[in-house]
C-alpha cells in the first residue's frame, strides 16, 4: 500500500536528541517526499537529519507570540520554509548570547513559573504564512508531540484547520509535573490536564513511550496508548559487540547523556561510591562521563573523567569498549515525577553494545520493572552509596554475572528493539488511518 503523507508537529529528526533520534529511528524507510515537520526554531540545528525529512517550516516570530508587554523583549525567529543543503540547515537563527540564555533560564522563566506566568506568556498561532504551507502540502496523516500547555493549544489548532487523522505521542510524563510548584499550581494543573483531554480526544491513535506508561494513561485518562520506543539498526549498533567479559586493566564505567533534572545528583553519589571501591580493592576505576557541560564538581574526583561527545557514528565502539554502562535517574520527588514513566532513547543502544549495564533507579521507575522482568541491567533501587559501591564490588569480581546480563541485553535487543520489526509496526499503525 502506498505511504501516507505525515505532518510531524514539535520534533525534528536528528541524531543529537533523544526525541529526534527516536523519531528518525520510527520513520526509517519511510519515504522522505511523504514527510514534514513543524518545528520551533530553537528545536532546529545542523544536526538535523536531511536523510529522513527534507520538508520544514520554521516556527518563528509570525507563529511564536509574548504576551504584551513582554512582546517587546522577544528575539525575532525567522517563520517559513526551510532549505537543506548538503544536510545543512539554512535560515536558521545564528548562535545567542550565553549570557542572556543563562539569565532567561536560570532566572526569568524560574520567576515566571513561580507566579504562575509561564503558561501563558507565550503561544503559538497559526500564520496565514504556515496555514498556506500545510495547504500546499496537503497532508493524509498528522502526527503530534507536545510539551507544555502552548504546544498542546497549537496542535489543536492545527488539527481544527487540517481535520486529517490525529496521533499524538507522549514521551515523557510531563504533566505530572509542568505545575507541580509555585502560586496557582492546582489551577494551572487542571487547566492543562483539561486541555491535554481535548488533545487526546480529538487523537485518532495514542501513542506511548513505555508499557507502564500505557498502563498509567489508561487509568489517567481512560485511553488506549500503544507503546513505541526508540528502534535500532542491530547491525549498525553490533557491529562492535562485546562478547568477552574480562575487565580492561584499569576498569571503565561510562554514562553518555545530559546533565541536568534526573541526573547530577545520582552521578555525584556514584562518583563517591567508585572512589570507595577504588579504595576497597586497591583497583583504579574510572568513572567516565561523556555530555555536553563538565559538571562543576568533577574536580573534586580524581576518578573521574570528562569527555565530550562524539560524534554518532562512533557511539558503537566506545559503548563496546568500556567496562560498565551506567543509566542514572535521580530520586528527588520532582524527577521521579517527571522520568517514572520515560524510557531512555540509549536503552536499546546500551543493550546492542554487549556491556554490562548498570541502572541506578527509583524502584517506581518504568525502567527498573523492565530491567526486572528480563534481567538485562544489574539494577539499584537504593539510593545509598554503600549499597552502590557493594554493586559494583560484586559486578568486578564476578564475571559470571557480567555476562549473564550482557547476554540476555543482547537478546532483548535484538527481540524487542531491532528496526526491522518496530518500524514495520509502527508503519502499519499509521496505515490504519487511511486503508
Amino acid at each position: 500500500m502506498e505511504l501516507p503523507k505525515v505532518l510531524i508537529i514539535g520534533q525534528p529528526f536528528n541524531n543529537a536528541t533523544g526525541g529526534g533520534i527516536t523519531l528518525t529511528n520510527l520513520f526509517n524507510g519511510w519515504d522522505r517526499n511523504k514527510l514534514a515537520v513543524a518545528s520551533s526554531g530553537y528545536l532546529l540545528n545542523n544536526n538535523v537529519n536531511a536523510d529522513i525529512c527534507t520538508y520544514y517550516y520554521q516556527l518563528g516570530n509570525k507563529e511564536n507570540k509574548w504576551v504584551f508587554p513582554l512582546n517587546y523583549f522577544q528575539r525575532k525567529y525567522y517563520s517559513g520554509p526551510l532549505i537543506f543543503e548538503s544536510k545543512r540547515v539554512q535560515n536558521l537563527k545564528k548562535s545567542k548570547s550565553k549570557y542572556r540564555v543563562k539569565l532567561i533560564m536560570n532566572y526569568f522563566i524560574p520567576l515566571l513559573k513561580f507566579i504562575g506566568l509561564s503558561h501563558i506568556i507565550s503561544k503559538t498561532e497559526l500564520s496565514p504564512e504556515f496555514c498556506n504551507w500545510m495547504d500546499n502540502y496537503n497532508p493524509d496523516v498528522l502526527y503530534m508531540q507536545a510539551s507544555s500547555r502552548s504546544d498542546i493549544l497549537f496542535c489543536i489548532a492545527v488539527h481544527k484547520y487540517l481535520k486529517k487523522p490525529l496521533i499524538f505521542h507522549m514521551m515523557d510524563d510531563w504533566p505530572s509535573s509542568i505545575s507541580a510548584t509555585g502560586l496557582f499550581k492546582k489551577y494551572w494543573y487542571n487547566k492543562i490536564d483539561q486541555d491535554l483531554r481535548d488533545l487526546l480526544d480529538r487523537a485518532t491513535i495514542l501513542m506511548s513511550i513505555s508499557e507502564a506508561m500505557s498502563n498509567e494513561y489508561k487509568t489517567r485518562y481512560n485511553k488506549d496508548f500503544v507503546p513505541f520506543h526508540n528502534a535500532i539498526d542491530m547491525d549498525f549498533w553490533g557491529k562492535y559487540q562485546r562478547n568477552t567479559y574480562d575487565l580492561n586493566e584499569n576498569p571503565t564505567i561510562l554514562y553518555a547523556g545530559r546533565i541536568g533534572l534526573g541526573i547530577d545528583s545520582s552521578l555525584k553519589l556514584i562518583a563517591n561510591a567508585i572512589q570507595r571501591v577504588n579504595e576497597e580493592l586497591n583497583i583504579t576505576i574510572k568513572f567516565i562521563l561523556q555530555t555536553q557541560e563538565k559538571p562543576a564538581w568533577i574536580n573534586t574526583y580524581e576518578n573521574v573523567v570528562h569527555n565530550n561527545f562524539v560524534s554518532y557514528n562512533d557511539l558503537p565502539k566506545v559503548f563496546s569498549e568500556t567496562d560498565f554502562l551506567l543509566l542514572p535517574y535521580d530520586f528527588t520527588k520532582k524527577s521521579v515525577r517527571f522520568i517514572k514513566y520515560s524510557m531512555p532513547t540509549k536503552v536499546p543502544e546500551y543493550m546492542a553494545s554487549g556491556t554490562p549495564i548498570i541502572i541506578f533507579a527509583p524502584e517506581v521507575t518504568a525502567i527498573v520493572e523492565y530491567a526486572k522482568r528480563y534481567e538485562w541491567a544489574e539494577v539499584i533501587t537504593l539510593n545509598k552509596i554503600g549499597v552502590i559501591s557493594q554493586t559494583i564490588k560484586q559486578l568486578v569480581e564476578n564475571k559470571q554475572m557480567r555476562q549473564r546480563i550482557a547476554t540476555n541485553a543482547k537478546n532483548i535487543a535484538k527481540k524487542n528493539h531491532n528496526s526491522i520489526d518496530v518500524t514495520t509496526q509502527f508503519k502499519n499503525v499509521i496505515l490504519s488511518l487511511v486503508k
